[in-house]
């Protein structure tokens, strides 16, 4: 899988977050690793791990994110969105092997292929604010 790739899967798990209680998460990776085809055992637990990763410093992330949002709070915003912003905020602060204009271009591109027409202005333009 390439790294685009990649980070499409970790977005996708990462939104079921939302939606789920931590009791109820063991359950969706697993279904979550059942859609999955063809996918390599080392692609595989990069995502888990990255998703593990994300989850622990989320709320961190969710401070960084409403300091920078005017007007708008994570819990106002589109749960796609909001998802998006999280993975390249952990990309860009937590990542090393990951540059910070890599990862806010992949998170405009994934919010272009996932959100709505105005979801790539408004992700690009929180991420501007917390480079």
């Amino acid at each position: 899988m390439s790294r685009r790739e990649i980070r499409e899967q970790i977005f996708k798990m990462l939104f079921r977050v939302e939606f789920y209680t931590q009791e109820e998460l063991p359950e969706q990776i697993e279904l979550f690793k059942e859609d999955l085809e063809n996918i390599s055992p080392a692609d595989l637990l990069y995502i888990e791990n990255k998703i593990t990763k994300i989850k622990e410093v989320l709320d961190t992330i969710d401070e960084a994110v409403n300091e920078a949002a005017e007007k708008w709070k994570t819990s106002r915003m589109a749960k796609v969105d909001l998802t998006i912003i999280r993975l390249a905020v952990y990309e860009m602060r937590y990542d090393e092997e990951i540059p910070v204009s890599v990862a806010i271009n992949e998170a405009v591109e994934l919010a272009k292929k996932f959100g709505t027409d105005e979801s790539a202005g408004f992700v690009n333009g929180i991420l501007a604010k917390l480079v």
